[in-house]
C-alpha cells in the first residue's frame, strides 16, 4: 500500500503532464508544483522509482510507468467524486470542495469509491470541470485553451479552472465567473499582456495569471 504522499506525489505527477500535453515533468517542476524543497521531491521521488512507479534520473525528466500511473489515476477518480459529493449533495462551495477531497481521496475502499460514482449517477465532470476518469481507468482528454490564448475581439466558454485554490476560485466568483459561462476578450494590454474581458454584460480586467489559470473552449 503507498503512503499518502507518495500518492500525493503520482497524482501530482499526473496532472502536471495532462495539463502541459505531455509525458514528462521535472523535478524543480514537480516541487514547486507541490510547494516542496526540490530536495525534497528528489527523495520522494527516488522511493517511487525503487516500487518501479516512475521512470526517473537525477536532474532529468520524471515519466509514470503503468503501475504509476494506475495509482495515480485511481487517486484522483476518488479526488473528483469527492468533490462532485461535496458541491452536490453536501452543500459544500466550490472554493471548499479540494481541501477536503485532499482528505478522502485516500480512502480504499474500491467498493465505496464504486458506490460514491453510481450514487452521483456517474459524473464526467467535477465542480472545477475536470475530467473523472472512470473505473477502467480512461480519462477523457479534453481539448481546450487557456484564456490568455484567445485572440482579442473572439469569445469563448470557460469549462474548467488550472488552480483550485480557495483565494483564486473566491476570485473568480467575484469577476461573476463560472463553470460555462462566456466569455469576450475586448481589449490585451501590450506592457503586461492584462486583458480586458466581458461576462454577461460586465466588464472587467484581469492579469496574464489569472487567465493562464482559465481553460476555454
Amino acid at each position: 500500500m503507498l503512503s499518502y504522499t507518495e500518492e500525493n506525489y503520482l497524482k501530482a505527477l499526473l496532472q502536471l503532464t495532462l495539463e502541459e500535453g505531455r509525458e514528462e515533468a521535472g523535478t524543480n517542476e514537480l516541487a514547486a508544483y507541490l510547494g516542496v524543497k526540490p530536495a525534497t521531491a528528489t527523495a520522494m521521488l527516488k522511493k517511487l522509482r525503487e516500487k518501479e512507479l516512475i521512470e526517473y534520473e537525477r536532474y532529468g525528466k520524471i515519466t509514470l510507468r503503468p503501475a504509476g500511473r494506475k495509482s495515480a489515476l485511481e487517486v484522483l477518480r476518488k479526488h473528483r467524486l469527492w468533490e462532485t459529493f461535496l458541491y452536490e449533495k453536501m452543500e459544500f462551495t466550490w472554493d471548499e470542495v479540494h481541501e477536503v477531497a485532499e482528505q478522502l481521496e485516500h480512502i480504499q475502499s474500491s467498493k465505496l469509491v464504486n458506490k460514491l460514482d453510481k450514487f452521483l449517477g456517474y459524473p464526467k465532470f467535477d465542480p472545477h470541470g475536470d475530467p473523472i476518469p472512470t473505473a477502467e481507468g480512461e480519462l477523457k482528454a479534453i481539448p481546450r485553451k487557456t484564456l490568455s490564448q484567445i485572440e482579442v475581439g473572439e469569445s469563448c466558454v470557460m469549462v474548467a479552472v488550472r488552480d483550485n485554490s480557495a483565494p483564486f476560485l473566491q476570485y473568480v466568483v467575484q469577476l461573476g465567473l463560472g463553470i460555462n459561462n462566456k466569455i469576450k476578450v475586448l481589449a490585451r494590454q501590450p506592457y503586461d499582456a492584462q486583458l480586458e474581458i466581458e461576462v454577461n454584460g460586465q466588464k472587467s480586467t484581469v492579469s496574464q495569471k489569472f487567465a493562464e489559470n482559465i481553460f476555454v473552449v
